[in-house]
């Protein structure tokens, strides 16, 4: 019968009575250079890195004894446990996990964490790291070289700067813990600026506090609660059919090209917090609205490309949706960028004022090879003083 692997947690205490006796009767360790002290005289280590290479030689050794596997704190929350689950499975895996560094920072912070988020960015793309942080009144980062809590702080300083948002930064609280348990150990805690200014050791995790603001509804805001000129907006009817056609993902990329006041980026983003949503607009009157909006509904998951399109469209990130409220003239050139950017199951959505646009629209996205589907919404707005008649506007949704 196959030999077990015996997972053990280390924390600030290092090995306990029953972990040491554990470790002593397996004749081969998985261990890290910070965990390899650890391991008794005559033991076969094996690194834990590059990871395949290290399952393959743990899968040999189990024919002849049982493996121990060191990690730190809890190896089931963002550990290896996870991937030793899914290689061996359950019945051939034991846990011992120790204090986590989770629970040690906010021990430390003497911060509840209940009510916590929690997130690796370890080799996370830059670009999603925004969508993944700002959701959340409170979430502790495991950060990475790149992904330093100075490095996120000023990324975070960054975008509200890009929105003349002064108001937001204030209403952080940063902690960051640099190795926790051992004689190093240090707690530091400040504002964004303040901990965008310090430099850390590579061994920390960082709890971002956000004092929070209320939001009775996700999805659903009027006309007159956006900051929009002269009437240039999407109309609540049709910006909801528009949303329901995108079929908007909880996390990605969308482009809303011709964004306008930003209307449809501040619902979508209300919508899906996890979402990054760029808004492209040329036009600085809308820009100004954009970025008002932003600041008005705290959804600083949008961020504006201020140019035109499909000039602007290069330097942003592959889109799972997109969205043209507007061309500029420039429809078969932006259908033409965005089907060819557009991620596969990507949705593509037009709305269409003008009978030309309408009747232009799907055959483009057909050449793109995209799957077409079309309607036409006419909306009746009924008051006590009478009907008003809007314009009908044709939905083009291209599917990839």
């Amino acid at each position: 019968m196959p030999h077990k692997i015996i997972l053990i947690g280390i924390g600030p205490e290092a090995l306990t009575a029953k972990t040491e006796a554990l470790l002593e009767a397996c004749p081969v360790v998985v261990a890290s250079s910070r965990h390899r002290h650890l391991v008794p005289n005559g033991k076969e280590i094996i690194a834990i890195t590059p990871v395949q290479q290290t399952l393959d030689l743990v899968a040999a050794r189990l024919q002849d004894g049982p493996v121990a596997v060191l990690a730190s704190g809890d190896p089931l929350f963002f550990g290896i446990g996870r991937t030793l689950l899914k290689t061996v499975g359950r019945d051939r895996l034991e846990v011992h996990p120790a204090l986590s560094s989770v629970q040690l920072a906010f021990s430390r912070s003497k911060e509840p964490w209940d009510d916590a988020a929690f997130v690796s960015l370890h080799g996370r793309e830059t670009e999603h790291i925004l969508a993944l942080l700002l959701p959340h009144d409170k979430v502790l980062v495991f950060t990475d070289g790149s992904n330093s809590p100075d490095a996120l702080c000023r990324q975070l300083l960054a975008c509200f700067a890009a929105v003349d948002d002064t108001e937001t930064p204030g209403r952080y609280e940063v902690m960051v813990a640099e190795n926790l348990g051992q004689k190093e150990e240090r707690l530091t805690s400040g504002s964004l600026e303040e901990i965008s200014s310090h430099s850390f050791s590579p061994l920390n995790v960082a709890i971002f506090k956000r004092q929070a603001r209320s939001q009775p509804f996700s999805f659903g805001l009027e006309t007159s609660a956006l900051k929009h000129s002269r009437g240039l907006i999407t109309k609540d009817e049709v910006r909801a059919a528009t949303l329901h056609k995108l079929q908007l993902p909880e996390q990605g990329v969308l482009w809303d090209i011709g964004a306008g006041s930003g209307s449809v980026s501040v619902e979508a983003a209300r919508l899906c917090p996890g979402l990054m949503v760029y808004a492209v607009e040329r036009q600085e009157a809308e820009q100004a609205n954009i970025k008002a909006n932003i600041r008005s509904y705290q959804c600083h998951t949008v961020q504006l490309v201020a140019g035109p399109a499909p000039e602007v469209l290069a330097a942003l990130p592959a889109p799972d949706r997109i969205f043209i409220g507007g061309s500029g003239g420039n429809l078969a050139q932006i259908i033409d960028v965005g089907a060819t950017r557009l991620k596969p199951g990507g949705i593509m959505v037009a709305n269409a004022v003008l009978a030309k646009t309408a009747a232009a629209a799907p055959t483009l996205m057909q050449e793109q090879g995209l799957l077409v589907d079309a309607c036409e919404i006419r909306v009746t707005r009924i008051t006590a003083t009478g009907n008003e008649e809007m314009s009908p506007i044709t939905i083009i949704r291209g599917r990839k």
